[in-house]
């Protein structure tokens, strides 16, 4: 019942308050979310990026102030109107679209790498990676982070951990995820990344140098 509520939360953060979701999002991670979602630009190629659900628009706007090419993917209104707005105070390039990730509108082998911090279930739809298996080019790379578990020792750190525990906020992805990228052209590795205060699971996955043909329905 109550991962059900938060899940319901969690939709309304990305439609009528998503106004509140950096507020929510460091408070449930007690300061560390720019930190965490850090973990993901690491991990990325040189080259041009595509980032599905780019939510506020702060790894956008990180890549972008350095001159990196990047687009990104929502299909919420509302978060597409507060990335916008964050870019243009920045003076950046307007690199957004509203699309579903099962719907990717970009052309076969078009991009170097693709991104996801904390997505919803979608992000293993098998639509959503056959379209990522498309869209990346030859030895491309898809970075997910997919979820983080609070260490810190303090007070107010295991309160939240034992939060998230509850929810099943902390809970693993399924074993069977390598076979789920597999029909798309893509080979996954897992590693958790060790912060001060908290670790994050990362899964990286890599395009296959000869490309999957797509089903023709």
């Amino acid at each position: 019942m109550l991962s059900r509520i938060v899940r319901f939360a969690a939709q309304l953060l990305y439609s009528s308050f998503a106004w509140s979701y950096d507020a929510v999002a460091w408070l449930v991670s007690m300061g560390q979310w720019p930190a965490w979602i850090a973990t993901g630009l690491e991990a990325l190629p040189g080259g041009f990026v595509l980032e599905i659900g780019h939510g506020p628009g702060h790894m956008l706007e990180r890549r972008l102030r350095l001159g990196q090419p990047t687009v990104g993917v929502d299909l919420s209104r509302q978060m597409s109107r507060i990335a916008r707005r964050r870019l243009q105070r920045a003076g950046l390039r307007i690199n957004l679209v509203r699309a579903r990730a099962q719907q990717l509108p970009f052309a076969a082998g078009l991009v170097d790498g693709v991104l996801s911090t904390f997505p919803s279930e979608y992000i293993l739809d098998s639509e959503t990676l056959a379209e990522v298996g498309r869209v990346l080019k030859a030895g491309g790379t898809f970075v997910v982070i997919p979820m983080a578990r609070i260490s810190g020792h303090s007070f107010v750190d295991r309160a939240a951990a034992w939060f998230a525990h509850r929810t099943g906020e902390d809970r693993l992805p399924p074993p069977s995820l390598a076979e789920a990228f597999a029909p798309h052209g893509l080979t996954v590795e897992s590693e958790w990344v060790q912060l001060p205060r908290g670790q994050v699971l990362r899964l990286i996955g890599r395009r296959q140098g000869v490309r999957v043909p797509l089903e023709v329905p």
